[in-house]
C-alpha cells in the first residue's frame, strides 16, 4: 500500500506528455553533453593557465557579446511564442514568430561576424594563444549550432505553412523549439565564461 502511494501515480491525474519525441531529446542531450566536455576543458586549461585567462576576457568586443546575449534571449522569446501560437491553433501568427527567430538568428550571425572582424583588426585569431583557441572553438562551433537552428526553423514554418502541424498535432515543431532553446542555453553559458570569467 506504502509502495503504491510513494511510486504510483493516482489513476486520476494524466500523465504529461514531454515536448518533442525521444530521438530530439538524444539529440539535445548529444549536443549539451559535446559542449560540456569542452567547457570542462576550457576551466582545466584555465586553471593552469590563470593570468593568461585572466586577461583574454578583457581582449574580446564585450559589447558583441551582451548583444547577442540580448539577441538569442528575445529569440528564445520569439520561439515559446511561435508555440503558443500553434497551441492556440494561430497559423499565421505562429508563422510571424517564426519569422521573428529567423530575424534575430540572422542578427545573432551579423554580429559574430562583426566580432570575428574586430578581433581580426585588434590581431587576434585562433592561434593567438590557448584562450583563443578555445575562444574560437566555442563560439565558431556554436555559430554552427545557430545555422542549423535556423535551418530547422525554416523547415518546421515550411510544414507549418503548409499544414503539417495543427493546433492538436504539432509534435515536430515542438523539436525544433526544443533544439532552438537549447541552443541558446548553451550560449548564456558560453557568455559569462568567456567573456565575464576572470
Amino acid at each position: 500500500m506504502l509502495a503504491s502511494t510513494l511510486f504510483l501515480r493516482p489513476p486520476s491525474t494524466p500523465l504529461r506528455a514531454s515536448p518533442a519525441n525521444i530521438a530530439v531529446w538524444i539529440l539535445v542531450w548529444a549536443e549539451l553533453t559535446e559542449f560540456a566536455l569542452f567547457f570542462i576543458v576550457f576551466l582545466v586549461v584555465r586553471a593552469h593557465n590563470p593570468e593568461l585567462f585572466s586577461q583574454g576576457p578583457t581582449q574580446l568586443n564585450t559589447q558583441a557579446g551582451v548583444l547577442n546575449t540580448i539577441i538569442l534571449l528575445t529569440s528564445s522569446f520569439c520561439v515559446a511564442r511561435a508555440m503558443e501560437a500553434m497551441q492556440r491553433g494561430r497559423k499565421k501568427s505562429c508563422l510571424y514568430w517564426l519569422w521573428g527567430t529567423l530575424a534575430m538568428g540572422s542578427a545573432y550571425l551579423a554580429v559574430k561576424g562583426w566580432e570575428y572582424h574586430w578581433n581580426d583588426a585588434a590581431g587576434f585569431d585562433s592561434r593567438t594563444n590557448l584562450f583563443f583557441t578555445l575562444y574560437y572553438y566555442l563560439t565558431f562551433n556554436h555559430l554552427l549550432h545557430v545555422l542549423v537552428g535556423m535551418c530547422t526553423i525554416g523547415w518546421g514554418m515550411v510544414r507549418t505553412y503548409y499544414g503539417y502541424y495543427s493546433q492538436e498535432d504539432h509534435e515536430g515543431l515542438e523539436g525544433v523549439a526544443c533544439y532552438w532553446h537549447m541552443i541558446d542555453l548553451v550560449w548564456i553559458l558560453i557568455f559569462p565564461l568567456l567573456y565575464v570569467l576572470r
